[in-house]
């Protein structure tokens, strides 16, 4: 596994190493070894997957807030998406600058989330899966989410707010200036 830098130090993308002979392939996604590699060192507990059916539909931006806090490992298996990541940290150098990058099925690689970025991303095509690994379980408590459009974030996401597919909880988030100072630099 290696490794890769991001625009923030503990988000991390990790690629994988696939080996493939006349009966298709076979890939280690994880490992107990991988963790020194990292840093944050996640103690996996939930396994989570999706489905969505369209083309432009979005999820997010999410987080766990404390004492429910979630690392995520985030990796499409089917499809494509436009991953986003918001640092959410109030007092934070970097707090409301946001990371995206493109997943891939296929692509050898997934997008290691820290507990303190809000989460989200847009189907690039119909049927599109994604696999989640999550440190802590979910507790619809301590869920908290912000706008996917924001203006304040200037996240140029590939879908128009009129074509986007959302969930009737996503729609009413609020925007990052009304998010309560949960977690700190």
């Amino acid at each position: 596994m290696n490794v890769l830098d991001t625009t923030f130090p503990d988000v991390k993308i990790l690629t994988f190493e696939t080996f493939g002979d006349e009966r298709g392939l076979f890939a280690e996604t994880w490992s107990e070894n991988y963790r020194d590699q990292l840093p944050l060192s996640p103690n996996w507990v939930q396994d989570s997957f999706s489905i969505s059916r369209h083309k432009g539909t979005i999820r997010g931006l999410h987080v766990q807030t404390p004492p429910g806090e979630q690392i995520k490992l985030v990796r499409p298996i089917r499809g494509s998406i436009f991953d986003v990541v918001v640092d959410i940290r109030h007092g934070s150098p970097t707090f409301g600058q946001h990371f995206s990058v493109t997943l891939t099925a296929g692509d050898n690689r997934q997008l290691l989330i820290p507990p303190h970025y809000a989460h989200g991303f847009c189907t690039l095509e119909d049927d599109t899966e994604i696999f989640y690994k999550l440190s802590g379980l979910y507790h619809p408590e301590t869920y908290i989410g912000i706008r996917w459009d924001d203006p304040a974030l200037k996240i140029d996401w590939p879908v128009s707010t009129q074509d986007a597919v959302l969930s009737d909880k996503d729609q009413i988030l609020p925007m990052l200036a009304d998010l309560p100072s949960v977690f700190t630099d």
